[in-house]
């Protein structure tokens, strides 16, 4: 396939370059802050946040579908946070390859006390930098953006 890469315009690139910088930083300045306030990774905080969303137990390839990550990062991930209590691993009376991931107590009681000190840095750091309306701006953009890429093949 030799097709003429579609370069972005001048816009576009502007566009992606400042939701780019804009996503890193965010991101960034916040996995500090989880780290320094909990000592959890930004990765403990989002697995223990999804699992805790949906109950506390969910299969193991539901939860790396959730997050977008690969099988191998989902089961390293989840072995680092097994051996500090904060999952568990059962297996699936169902299926015998599949696996349910658990939080446990102590990950119940991470992500409890983690959770109002990391709102309130998206509060501080994302929230309060915009308006209502830009808030459902960037949620419809948002939206439309996961729709579309929920379209595309993987």
């Amino acid at each position: 396939m030799n097709a003429t890469p579609r370069w972005l315009t001048a816009e576009q690139k502007a566009a992606w370059d400042s939701f780019i910088r804009m996503q890193e930083k965010l991101i960034g300045r916040l996995a500090r802050h989880v780290q320094a306030d909990s000592g959890m990774s930004a990765a403990d905080y989002i697995v223990l946040a999804k699992l805790t969303e949906a109950g506390g137990r969910m299969r193991f390839m539901d939860l790396a579908k959730l997050v977008e990550w690969e099988k191998s990062r989902m089961s390293h991930q989840v072995g680092r946070m097994a051996k500090r209590g904060l999952v568990a691993k059962e297996e699936c009376p169902d299926d015998g390859r599949g696996a349910f991931i658990v939080a446990t107590p102590a990950g119940h009681k991470a992500i409890e006390d983690a959770a109002p000190v990391h709102v309130e840095h998206v509060r501080r750091l994302f929230v309060e930098a915009l308006t209502q309306d830009e808030l459902d701006t960037l949620a419809r953009i948002s939206n439309r953006v996961v729709a579309h890429l929920e379209m595309q093949p993987d």
